[in-house]
C-alpha cells in the first residue's frame, strides 16, 4: 500500500514520514538506494523480511533497514500500521558506536531522563547502527516546558494527544496522527494537554544523537540558575 506522507520531504531537509497502513496479510516493500528507513509499529502486528531473515513486528516495535538493502513488511492477523521514517544520503553521519541490530522493541528499552520528569526511549542511533538519524519515543508530563530549541533536524509524530505545538504566536492542536517538523534552531514547545498521563511522541532526527540535546533560549535561560536544559 502507498504510503501517505505527513511529512514530506523538502529540498534542504534529509527527513520525510509517511505511515503506512496494511490490511491482514498485505505486503510492502521498503527498497531505496539513497535513505536508511526507521520504522515503528503504531498499531497491529505483522513481520520484515530483510534478505533471508524474518523479523516479527509487534506493537511498539522498531525496524531499521538501510540504504541499499531490499526487505518486505507484511500485515498480521490484525493489520499493521507502521510509522516510516526516512533519511536521506544528504544526512551528516554520526560513527557508529556498536553493532548493526534490526529490530528494537521498546518497551525492552530503558528510559533515560531528559529533563524533570520528561524521559525518553532510544530506539535507533549510533550504538545500534543508525548513524544517519535517531529515532526515540519521549514522554511529556502534563504542562510544558520553557521555550526552547534542538540544533539537530526533527520530526515528531503524535500517537494519541492531546497536546499542543507552541511555535512563536502560532498554537497548533497535536491529536491523535498529528506530525510536525522542526527546524535546526526553531524554537518551540511541546505541551501536554492531559491532567492526568504522559504525551507519548514518536521523533525522528538527524545529525544521529541524544534527544535530551535542546537549549534555552536567551531571555528564559536567564531566568535559570542550571544548565543543560532538554525537552
Amino acid at each position: 500500500m502507498p504510503a501517505n506522507h505527513l511529512v514530506p520531504p523538502i529540498g534542504d531537509s534529509a527527513l520525510a514520514l509517511a505511515v503506512r497502513e496494511l490490511e491482514p496479510g498485505d505486503e510492502t516493500a521498503l527498497a531505496d538506494l539513497d535513505s536508511d528507513s526507521l520504522l515503528y509499529v503504531a498499531a497491529g502486528a505483522g513481520a520484515l523480511a530483510l534478505g533471508a531473515d524474518s523479523f516479527e513486528l509487534g506493537e511498539g516495535a522498531a525496524g531499521l533497514v538501510l540504504a541499499g538493502e531490499e526487505a518486505t513488511v507484511a500485515g498480521g492477523a490484525r493489520g499493521l500500521v507502521l510509522v516510516h521514517a526516512t533519511a536521506g544520503a544528504g544526512a551528516d553521519r554520526h560513527a557508529p558506536l556498536g553493532p548493526r541490530e534490526t529490530i528494537v522493541s521498546s518497551t525492552g528499552v530503558d528510559a533515560a531522563r531528559a529533563t524533570g520528569a520528561r524521559s525518553f526511549r532510544l530506539l535507533f542511533g549510533p550504538h545500534n547502527g543508525s548513524t544517519r538519524a535517531t529515532l526515540f519515543v519521549g514522554f511529556v508530563p502534563p504542562g510544558k516546558a520553557p521555550w526552547h530549541y534542538h540544533l539537530y533536524d526533527e520530526i515528531v509524530w503524535v500517537p494519541e494527544g492531546p497536546g499542543r505545538l507552541h511555535q512563536g504566536d502560532a498554537v497548533t492542536e497535536l491529536g491523535p496522527g498529528s506530525a510536525f517538523r522542526l527546524r535546526p534552531r526553531e524554537v518551540h514547545i511541546v505541551e501536554n494537554t492531559s491532567v492526568d498521563r504522559e504525551l507519548a511522541v514518536v521523533g525522528v532526527f538527524t545529525p544521529a544523537g541524544s534527544p535530551s540535546a535542546a537549549y534555552l533560549t536567551a531571555d528564559v535561560a536567564a531566568a535559570y540558575s542550571f544548565a543543560g536544559f532538554a525537552g
